[in-house]
């Protein structure tokens, strides 16, 4: 039995669902929430769906997205707060603006003076509550505008320092230079500036080269639905897909 359908038979969306999505590479957590209420208003016949997301994943990020409908939705702030995991690719030797790759590296670094034995011992650093400031290309709004507007027009602005927990910081893999990763973390922790924090304390640079999110609190991206598994049932159904962009 579907998947989606199985879940409807036994509860209401309206009543109130939760999904475990896989979101893909290059689409926004925002599009994915509306991919989700078009296909539920598709299946039930319901012309308004309650619906929303626990956690944003950047575009280049992959892996678990928690979608809530109706009354699931006043549990949003509650998976928000739980701690997420993480693994991914740093990538030494140089820097972006918007520590990813969503912009073109703009400094590159000497890493000839970097060890493994090195590597472990920044990674160990982490470990506990630090300050972190968030990326400038971010949502985050200061005086009613978003971080990244600032950043895409080119203007400067203060950015305060956050408190957030790393509860586990694991060196997965090294192949210079690559250093693959496994972080555990709280909310509002921004991996990407833990990349670039990280090549600051390697006396080089770094950004953030792949992310994806395999936890959050108890639930795991093993358990998550994929978006693309679902669109080829949209067509075995007949029932035409919505591009996104």
């Amino acid at each position: 039995m579907d998947f989606f359908k199985q879940r409807f038979e036994s509860n209401s969306i309206q009543e109130g669902q939760l999904f475990l999505i896989d979101k893909p590479k290059g689409w926004t957590s925002f599009q994915v929430v509306n991919k989700m209420r078009w296909y539920l208003k598709n299946l039930t016949g319901l012309k308004k769906i309650k619906i929303g997301h626990a956690g944003t994943l950047d575009p280049l990020a992959t892996g678990l997205l928690i979608v809530c409908t109706g009354k699931k939705t006043k549990s949003i702030n509650l998976h928000q707060s739980e701690t997420k995991t993480y693994t991914g690719t740093f990538t030494l030797g140089a820097s972006t603006p918007s520590y990813d790759l969503e912009t073109e590296i703009d400094k590159t670094y000497e890493t000839n003076h970097i060890t493994n034995d090195l590597i472990i011992e920044i990674a160990r650093s982490f470990i506990g509550e630090i300050n972190q400031i968030p990326p400038i290309y971010s949502a985050i709004k200061i005086n009613g505008k978003r971080l990244y507007d600032y950043a895409r027009k080119g203007k400067s602005t203060e950015i305060k320092a956050r408190n957030v927990c790393i509860s586990k910081f694991d060196i997965t893999n090294i192949n210079l230079p690559k250093v693959d990763f496994l972080i555990s973390c709280s909310k509002g922790t921004y991996i990407r500036s833990i990349a670039h924090d990280f090549g600051q304390k390697l006396s080089s640079g770094a950004y953030l080269s792949s992310l994806k999110r395999i936890q959050i609190g108890e639930k795991i991206l093993d358990d998550a639905y994929s978006m693309e598994s679902m669109i080829k049932r949209y067509s075995k159904k007949n029932i035409k897909c919505v591009k996104v962009d």
